[in-house]
């Protein structure tokens, strides 16, 4: 069985859903039957590359909020990342083009190492004190994925390598519905969006393992905390279900 996984390097709710996802994975009965595979998506494909800015001053600007008010939301959803046993720095961290570090993604996928640079590649991101819009911190984490430096640096330097694929990600993105992350398809059977929790992701893996005659896209789980394609993050009120 073969599970997808659209997202982005710099939405919160795609770090913290790949975390539950792998905790319903671990109590799957299948579990080394399942292929996962991590695909494409940006939440500001427009953005230039030298186009970096904090991400608290980049969301007051956005959407017209108080930079306490923006420092009080990043504190929620850091909040949820601590209850799944990942680090989060709410204040300090960059925004910027994740373009090339898809394409990055795409090299280690083809080298079987897609997922040990991505969990690096978040850890940096939302926990660590490095920016992933330096050239310099992706080689670092390319090759602590163990992946070539001199091939990262390569097609770090070729603005094409890739980039067909990061593309053709986006577009089947589109074409399944997709317009926030993080969204799972299992098996081309059942779509989950958000960050659902553990037990919504065990219990989808059990479903679609049972049910692999079907072949619509089938939603499962109600809806939960995402990055939508403008960039904006849900961020779960006070006394609701953190999803």
């Amino acid at each position: 069985m073969r599970v997808e996984i659209w997202s982005d390097i710099a939405c919160p709710w795609c770090y913290i859903g790949k975390a539950r996802f792998e905790k319903g994975l671990a109590g799957f009965a299948h579990r080394d039957q399942v292929e996962v595979v991590h695909r494409s998506f940006e939440l500001d494909p427009g953005r230039a590359k030298a186009d970096i800015a904090l991400v608290v001053d980049m969301l007051a600007q956005k959407y017209g909020r108080s930079r306490e008010e923006v420092v009080a939301m990043e504190g929620t959803v850091a909040a949820n990342a601590q209850a799944e046993g990942l680090g989060y720095r709410s204040e300090g961290r960059d925004h910027g083009s994740t373009f090339d570090i898809h394409r990055l993604l795409h090299l280690a996928k083809a080298r079987g190492l897609q997922d040990e640079l991505l969990t690096l590649a978040y850890r940096a991101n939302f926990a660590e004190e490095r920016s992933v819009y330096d050239d310099a911190v992706l080689v670092d984490l390319a090759v602590e994925a163990g992946l070539d430096e001199t091939e990262a640096r390569a097609v770090l330097a070729d603005p094409s390598a890739y980039a067909d694929d990061v593309r053709a990600d986006e577009r089947e993105a589109s074409e399944l519905g997709a317009n926030a992350v993080p969204f799972f398809v299992l098996d081309r059977r059942y779509g989950i969006s958000g960050g659902q929790p553990s037990e919504v992701f065990a219990q989808a893996l059990e479903q679609a393992w049972k049910d692999r005659e079907v072949t619509a896209l089938t939603p499962l789980g109600d809806d939960a905390a995402a990055c939508d394609a403008e960039g904006a993050c849900e961020v779960p009120q006070p006394g609701a279900a953190t999803a």
